[in-house]
């Protein structure tokens, strides 16, 4: 029996402007699953963090740590129905920004309080990386015309980009399926969309790559 023949919890993950909601919000759809977001634009402080990153970063990283822990419970709760569910996070890789934005008396509060909240998140049934080069994410951001994304830089986007590299090399948690993304449109081509589910029903390593040429 093939992953999506089960109910399963998929985490999609990538840097800003990936793709990884857009795709999410299709994987939905076409599993019949619960769909959970994000939901950065709740976070007061980011438009702000982008203006100012040295003045705002720790309280834009607290917001999305406690705003996680709640996300946790949520998904512990969800487990209870053993519903199919897809995500366009990955709660394990909160840390990843806190190291890349705060200075280290900063991160050494972020992980005082990190430890102490305890986000022991259920482990995904399969996480989805989607990659692609800094200079592909910044016109896909500028393409969708986001207020405040249009403070992020070229530089800011390629250490990001080093930081996911760097994570998801060391990443064994769950199964995981690497995307180059650059030349797939998941949401609007469902040629490619059925490319991409073939390959997660034959899925029979720990970690795969997808780069087919079209």
């Amino acid at each position: 029996m093939s992953l999506i023949d089960q109910s399963p919890y998929i985490a999609v993950e990538g840097p800003i402007g990936a793709g990884k909601t857009s795709l999410s919000q299709r994987l939905a759809t076409h599993l019949g699953a619960e769909l959970l977001l994000e939901n950065a634009g709740e976070n007061p402080f980011l438009a702000r963090f982008y203006r100012e990153p040295a003045r705002y970063a720790l309280a834009t990283q607290l917001f999305f740590l406690f705003q996680r822990s709640a996300q946790v419970n949520e998904i512990r709760q969800h487990d209870l129905f053993h519903r199919a569910r897809v995500a366009d996070f990955l709660l394990d890789k909160d840390p990843l920004f806190a190291e890349l934005n705060l200075d280290n008396d900063e991160f050494r509060l972020y992980q005082t309080i990190y430890n102490e909240l305890r986000l022991q998140a259920p482990a995904p049934d399969l996480v989805i990386y989607l990659q692609a080069r800094p200079s592909v994410l910044l016109e896909r951001i500028r393409k969708r015309g986001i207020g405040y994304e249009t403070q992020i830089g070229s530089e800011y986007l390629a250490r990001l980009s080093d930081r996911y590299t760097q994570y998801f090399y060391q990443y064994d948690r769950a199964p995981l399926l690497i995307v180059n993304c650059e030349r797939f449109n998941f949401v609007d081509d469902d040629s490619h969309f059925a490319l991409l589910m073939q390959h997660i029903a034959n899925m029979r390593s720990p970690r795969e790559f997808f780069n087919q040429s079209l």
